[in-house]
């Protein structure tokens, strides 16, 4: 099952239980498919797309969640937590951080990275072999840790 399916089939689970703050989140991945389909991209979404469009949206709610939390607005950080949950379900299982440092390893080994002006050779490798998988903050510290 697409993504696109997933997401209508939850659309209506959520309207049915009640839960807002489901039915929000979900409407609001909907919203960045649909969006995706009028681009004019002409083409069908593929995986890499859907993982790209559930990360950008992971990524808005973690700055907000930070953002409200800098402003002392907790009650609008912990609705931010509860999207974040909720979209975190429809990506990939996440790398814990030793599994990201063990793999940012292996891919500097590859790579041939010792120094740290081999930083952007191994962040490029890093990020594209690690995609959807972690996010991108801790993969720039693992790189860091492992070139210094």
């Amino acid at each position: 099952m697409n993504l696109k399916d997933k997401i209508n089939t939850d659309l209506k689970e959520a309207m049915k239980s009640g839960d807002k703050v489901r039915l929000q989140t979900v409407r609001s991945i909907r919203a960045l498919i649909l969006e995706f389909e009028k681009s004019g991209a002409n083409r069908e979404m593929t995986e890499e797309d859907e993982i790209k469009l559930l990360t950008s949206a992971a990524k808005k709610r973690k700055d907000a969640i930070e953002q409200y939390r800098n402003a002392g607005r907790e009650d609008l950080a912990e609705k931010e937590e509860a999207e974040l949950k909720i979209i975190e379900t429809y990506l990939p299982e996440q790398l814990s951080e030793k599994e990201i440092e063990a793999k940012v390893k292996e891919i500097a080994a590859k790579v041939g990275a010792t120094e740290k002006k081999d930083f952007g050779k191994l962040m490029g490798a890093a990020m594209k072999e690690l995609k959807g998988k972690a996010d991108g903050n801790l993969i720039r510290k693992a790189a860091e840790k492992i070139l210094s």
